[in-house]
């Protein structure tokens, strides 16, 4: 099974809070792997896309979740 889908799949089963809280810590994390990413710490630099990603379907599906 894609990754993509089943961190989708994840994600779909989280309260509304609970995914407002996960969007908070993932874009304070994304700000730091970006600072590390300019400054040239960063090792893995397809996270910063990876997490750019996973932002988009966070908020997505707490833009459809009631």
């Amino acid at each position: 099974m894609n990754v993509a889908i089943k961190k989708y799949k994840e994600l779909k089963q989280l309260s509304k809070d609970e995914l407002a809280t996960k969007i908070r810590e993932t874009e304070a994390t994304l700000f730091q792997a970006k600072m590390k990413k300019t400054t040239g710490q960063l090792e893995n630099k397809t996270s910063v896309w990876r997490m750019r990603k996973d932002l988009a379907r966070m908020k997505m599906l707490h833009s459809q979740t009631k």
